[in-house]
C-alpha cells in the first residue's frame, strides 16, 4: 500500500475516482505552502514545488496498493504530470502527481484558488 495524495480528477466525484479500485479515503487534506498550482488546458490539475511563493493545496489522502498505482491509475495520468513525492500539512510525505520536469505548456496559474474542483466550479459559473 502507498500513501498518494489526490488533488484532480481521481478525487471523490471526479470521472477517474473509479480507477482506485475502492482503495480506503485516509483524510481530506492539504499540502504544505511549498507549491504552484496549475491548470493544465483545464483538463488536469498539475502542482509544482517551489522555494518560495508557494501555498497549500486541497486534496485527498488515499492508501492505494501498489499494483493499483501501477497498473490502473498512473497509465490514466496525462503525460504532463509525473509520479513524486510531496509534503503535506502535518509534515509527512505522500506520493502526488506533480507538473514534468521540463514542461514548457501553456499553463494557467490557479495557486490563487487552492482547489481544482473548487477552480472548475468558479469556472463553470463564469462562463
Amino acid at each position: 500500500m502507498a500513501l498518494m495524495f489526490l488533488n484532480g480528477g481521481a478525487m471523490r466525484g471526479g470521472p477517474l475516482h473509479h480507477l482506485l479500485d475502492g482503495s480506503p479515503l485516509i483524510c481530506s487534506t492539504r499540502t504544505a505552502s511549498k507549491y504552484r498550482f496549475y491548470s493544465v488546458g483545464d483538463v488536469c490539475p498539475a502542482l509544482h514545488p517551489v522555494s518560495h511563493g508557494g501555498a497549500a493545496v486541497a486534496g485527498e489522502l488515499y492508501d492505494i496498493p501498489l499494483d493499483v498505482l501501477r497498473d490502473k491509475l498512473l497509465p490514466a495520468e496525462p503525460p504532463v504530470l509525473e509520479l513524486g513525492v510531496v509534503e503535506l500539512a502535518d509534515g509527512s510525505s505522500s506520493f502526488a502527481m506533480l507538473l514534468r520536469r521540463g514542461y514548457a505548456g501553456a499553463l494557467t496559474d490557479i495557486t490563487d484558488h487552492g482547489d481544482w474542483q473548487l477552480y472548475r466550479t468558479k469556472k463553470r459559473t463564469h462562463a
